[in-house]
């Protein structure tokens, strides 16, 4: 399927010719257009839907059991998290990073551990 950035897109403010570059927003990859001349910029949709899931989701709270399993706890995360960056990256039977940040409070690092691989 041919993507729709592949095709000359025109500012819709001066008609000149966009250029195709990228942007990082919180840690989100966008594919965007950018007239050199008003600086109008033009966002993939793709991207922007993405975009939308993950605020959707990063704002959800989601309840979770915490079970005991041999000598340490086990907690689940829930499916609707883990397809969401499953489609982004191929993340399941890696190693990730765990940590106490806070009193009360883990974190789980998906994107550190695989930098680290990539190097090795």
């Amino acid at each position: 399927m041919k993507d729709i950035f592949d095709n000359t897109i025109l500012c819709n403010k001066c008609d000149s010719k966009m250029q195709r570059t990228e942007l990082i927003k919180n840690r989100f990859l966008f594919r965007i257009m950018v007239c050199p001349k008003c600086d109008e910029k033009l966002i993939h949709p793709v991207d922007e839907q993405e975009y939308n899931r993950f605020i959707n989701l990063k704002n959800k709270e989601f309840k979770v059991k915490m079970r005991l399993v041999g000598n340490s706890y086990a907690v689940s995360i829930p499916k609707e998290i883990l397809s969401f960056m499953n489609e982004q990256k191929n993340i399941m039977d890696e190693m990730v990073k765990l940590c106490f940040e806070d009193m009360g409070r883990l974190s789980i690092n998906f994107s550190e551990i695989k930098k680290k691989n990539r190097i090795q």
